[in-house]
């Protein structure tokens, strides 16, 4: 029967597309709204309200969508954890493609007044809610079918559609960003919210062909799922779920301050043009992606919470550097300080799939992970731009942003030591069957 299991099982190419692709395409559809709303959303939503209410209310929007992730990732955990992973990362690419396609026909405020920004919100809020389970159930698909000296790897599956959602986004809006500003504000800025159903056509082909690990399959065969998995897990592992949360401010703190923020503070406070800063923070990417699979690799060596650990400290020391650099109005130091941020968030990305799915158990883990990333992310990414915003208005400094990021760092830095991976001392009970599934059914190394 074992032999059966693990004859079947997908391989490792297969496990890789499901999570890369996949996660790639849900991070397009959610960048692009950041990137949009950095651009042009003040001036086509909110066009009555001041140049800096108005780039504050877009940001507001954007946040938005960071709201509904907790809530998407404990509905979706839920099934995630009841029925299954496949299912649930179908629905997801279903949510978010779907809503980013609306976004892109969607009327403006001079077309059908306040209707537009209500629009625009709600259609952020569901497409958070997707965004939500998705990233979750991508490094389980992924982590659940490895051994545990792959693990590391394996999670940086889905760590890779992070940096290339950013990258092809930011590709899509620099093909773009070349129309006069009349054609862009008019119908550019729309392309590519629309080219992103043709990519959400091929990563459900991708992921339909997927089947759940062997160990979750066990549990599902044994009857010892949890019927509520949120339950179980408020009251079985609340130090880990809090500690994880903390744990991951670090990464969105600091990729949304350079990703989202930096478009609007580089161009409008240092006078970088558009099309530079995007190409810049593009070229960086290439960056992030060659850390995390640097970092993945060292995380299975050394261990991911070490790996984390040295990650959050880069985060910690790095914010303001990062401004002074920027604030030269040189091309070539803004891109060092955009380099160096993305192999800081590569740091902590290549460990941080195996770090959080190793301190859950099978019943709730889909749950555990899902919350723990997007309270993370809600902290970290949600109100990083906002802040920042409202700070330099008030200051008229990037220093209290540096300072601000930092402080949000060392959180992450100081809560990834409480951590306590799964069977031990104070981590919950190792499910005894789910952990003979996965040594009969050979994973895939």
């Amino acid at each position: 029967m074992a032999s059966s299991r693990a004859g079947s099982a997908p391989s490792k190419r297969g496990i890789f597309a499901a999570s890369f692709i996949g996660t790639s395409i849900e991070w397009y559809d959610y960048y692009i709204f950041g990137t949009a709303a950095a651009l042009v959303f003040g001036s086509l939503f909110f066009p009555e309200f001041s140049s800096t209410a108005g780039t504050l209310a877009a940001f507001t929007t954007f946040a938005v969508g960071f709201i509904a992730r907790p809530l998407g990732a404990a509905v979706i955990g839920h099934f995630g954890d009841r029925i299954g992973r496949k299912s649930m990362l179908v629905l997801t690419l279903l949510l978010t493609g779907g809503t980013t396609f609306a976004i892109g026909v969607l009327p403006t405020y001079a077309a059908i007044g306040v209707a537009a920004p209500v629009l625009l919100m709600l259609l952020r809020l569901l497409q958070g809610f997707g965004v939500g389970g998705e990233w979750g159930g991508a490094v389980l698909i992924a982590t659940e079918h490895a051994s545990r000296r792959r693990r590391a790897i394996y999670g940086s599956f889905a760590q890779f559609g992070v940096p290339v959602g950013v990258l092809t986004s930011n590709l899509a809006f620099l093909a773009v960003s070349g129309m006069s500003d009349e054609a862009f504000l008019e119908f550019g800025w729309r392309i590519p919210f629309l080219l992103s159903i043709v990519l959400v056509a091929v990563g459900i082909i991708v992921r339909s062909r997927l089947r759940d690990a062997p160990e979750f399959e066990q549990a599902k065969k044994d009857k010892a799922l949890s019927k509520v998995p949120i339950v179980e897990l408020f009251k079985r592992q609340p130090r880990n779920l809090v500690l994880a949360s903390l744990t991951s401010i670090a990464p969105p703190a600091v990729g949304y301050t350079v990703i989202v923020y930096m478009l609007t503070y580089g161009t409008t406070v240092i006078g970088f043009d558009r099309t530079t800063l995007l190409t810049l923070i593009l070229t960086s990417t290439v960056l992030w992606i060659a850390t995390i699979a640097f970092s993945a690799v060292l995380a299975d060596r050394f261990g991911a919470k070490r790996i984390y650990a040295i990650g959050a400290f880069t985060a910690v020391v790095w914010p303001l550097p990062m401004f002074a650099l920027v604030n030269t109005g040189d091309t070539g130091l803004a891109l060092l300080a955009f380099v160096v941020a993305a192999i800081v968030q590569g740091i902590m990305a290549g460990a941080q799939g195996a770090l959080l799915s190793e301190i859950f158990s099978v019943q709730v883990r889909y749950s555990g992970i899902s919350i723990a990333y997007q309270l993370g992310g809600m902290v970290g990414g949600a109100v990083t731009p906002i802040a920042a915003t409202a700070l330099y208005g008030a200051y008229g400094s990037s220093t209290p942003i540096a300072l601000y990021v930092t402080g949000l760092c060392l959180l992450s830095f100081a809560a990834v030591f409480g951590l306590r991976a799964v069977g031990s001392a104070d981590g919950a009970p190792a499910p005894e069957g789910a952990r003979a599934t996965v040594r009969e059914a050979g994973p895939v190394d």
